[in-house]
């Protein structure tokens, strides 16, 4: 038996401003980066932070690794000087 489907309205993506490749994907973009934690493991530190990806919700933020990020996205950081 057929029966009527529920439309979830928060999993649609507006096409509005979206540049679409030929091969129909698409690249996201840094929009903000909400929070940043480091995690301690036995022998080493891995730094991370939450990131919100443009035409995506706040609850579908990613956990990305900062090293990751400070490479593709090397403008959003600013150094800062040493103090001498």
């Amino acid at each position: 038996m057929l029966m009527k489907s529920v439309v979830d309205l928060t999993s649609i993506v507006s096409l509005e401003g979206l540049r679409i490749k030929e091969n129909l994907s698409y690249e996201e973009v840094l929009v903000e980066i909400l929070d940043q934690q480091v995690k301690n493991l036995r022998n080493k530190e891995i730094a991370s932070m939450n990131v919100m990806w443009r035409n995506q919700l706040v609850e579908s933020a990613t956990w990305e690794a900062e090293a990751d990020m400070m490479l593709r996205y090397s403008h959003l950081f600013h150094s800062t000087p040493t103090l001498a």
